[in-house]
This record gives C-alpha cells, structure tokens and sequence, in this order.
C-alpha cells in the first residue's frame, strides 16, 4: 500500500498540531535520511514488510511484475509520500528509485505504536487510504475506457494538478521517470507515448522546455489537455484557476 503525497501535504498543512508526532511528518521527521540512486530498489514484491517509508525528495516507482515477466508501474512517488504500508506481513509491490532519491524509514512496529497512540494519526492514514482506493479505481478507468490520447492527458493533468497542490503557479511539468516508465504506467507502448506526445506538441498543446533532457514539458493550453484528458470536471477546474491565475496577475 503506498499514499500520495498531493492528500498527504493538504491533510497535514490543514489539520496538523505543531507539537508532539501527531501527523505523518512528525513521525518521520527524526529519522535519518538515507539515499537511493537511480533504479536501486528500496524493497521487492514479497519482502518481508518490517519497514515504512517516507520519499524526502526524488521520485520512486510502484510496480509488480506479472507472469509474463511484463512490468506493470501502479504509481509514481513523490516528497512526503508514505510507501511500505502493509496489512499482511510482506510487500504486495516492489519500489525503486526513478532517480536519485532521499527517504526516511520507520520499523513496522514504531510505526504502528504511533498509530496506536495517536487518534489523530489513525484518522490521518484512514483518510489517506480511502484516497488511495479511490486512485486506484481512477486508474482502473483510465486503463479500461480511455484512448492513447486521454490516458497521456490524463497523467500529464495530475501531474499538473500535484505542482499547484505544492503551491507552484507555472505551467509545466517535471517528468523524471522515462517514456518507458510512462507507458508501464498507462499500459501503453513507448512508441505510442512517444507518438501521442508528438500529436500533443503539434496540437500546441504541449512544448518540449529542454529539447535534449526532455523531462520538462510547459502546458500550452490546460484547458484543451483537460478536454482531451475526456474529464469534464477537470476542464470546468482548470478554467476557474486559470480564471485566478489572471486575476492575480493584474493586481
């Protein structure tokens, strides 16, 4: 079970006390930061769960490898997600880093004596988990329903939606993980990721920032990629902040 940081970061700005471990931060925040380079694993499907962790800064991956020996990517974790949560006694999924990464650990028994002590904690992690679950049925939709096109859109749009949670005003976004990596997450093949982006950047949808890295992609038109995403919501919200966004530009 891992839980995303954009939940995490608004829960802990909105209900967190400022003494004692009384939100997630608090409880990791004496641990000592340990590294993790690029594509080393942090634990594998069937490990032993004796740990919980904390990303600090980096990115890691969330995946399993199913019978075929295809990889399959359920998630990308960001700073402050919580990762290695598990109801049974070993991982469900395996983690690595996507690329140079810092994380905090906690053993499973401290982390579970903090959630026995603390109602506050154990209705935090409740929220996050109900969160999770609801991720993972919009994951399920975006891999059952939706074309090439509106799974690229729909990755782009959260990852879009993440930099506003974390406060940042501009329009692009960071794409650590590779084109490899994006299509295990969206059950595509890189070729077409690679092709859907293209159509995107000649849709003046999308701009490539650094034409050599290529991690860092400025959003055009979000109110077209929310459209194309195929989530009506999601237009109607981008077109408000944008709205905002002007507003407070003028004054």
């Amino acid at each position: 079970m891992y839980i995303a940081s954009e939940h995490t970061a608004h829960f802990t700005r909105k209900h967190a006390p400022s003494d004692g471990a009384n939100c997630l931060r608090d409880l990791f925040s004496k641990q000592p930061v340990e590294h993790r380079s690029g594509n080393r694993s942090l634990f594998l499907e069937g490990d032993e769960a004796a740990h919980v962790f904390q990303v600090v800064e980096g990115t890691l991956r969330i995946f399993k490898i199913i019978s075929d020996g295809r990889r399959v990517i359920t998630g990308f974790l960001y700073a402050g997600d919580i990762v290695g949560i598990s109801l049974g006694k070993r991982y469900l999924y395996s983690a690595d880093a996507v690329s140079s990464t810092t994380v905090r650990r906690l053993t499973r028994n401290q982390f579970d004596s903090g959630i026995d002590e603390s109602p506050r904690l154990r209705t935090e992690v409740s929220a996050l988990v109900s969160d999770e679950m609801a991720a993972a049925q919009d994951q399920m939709v975006l891999l059952s329903c939706k074309s090439a096109e509106e799974r690229m859109c729909s990755f782009l749009l959260k990852l879009l939606k993440k930099s506003e949670l974390l406060g940042e005003r501009r329009l692009s976004i960071e794409l650590p993980m590779s084109r490899q990596d994006i299509a295990d997450y969206l059950g595509l093949t890189i070729e077409t990721v690679s092709r859907t982006i293209t159509k995107l950047i000649n849709k003046r949808v999308l701009r490539i920032e650094n034409a050599v890295a290529r991690h860092s992609i400025s959003v055009e038109r979000p109110v077209l990629l929310a459209q194309l995403a195929g989530d009506d919501d999601d237009c109607s919200d981008m077109r408000h902040d944008l709205v905002v966004q002007g507003s407070q530009r003028r004054h």
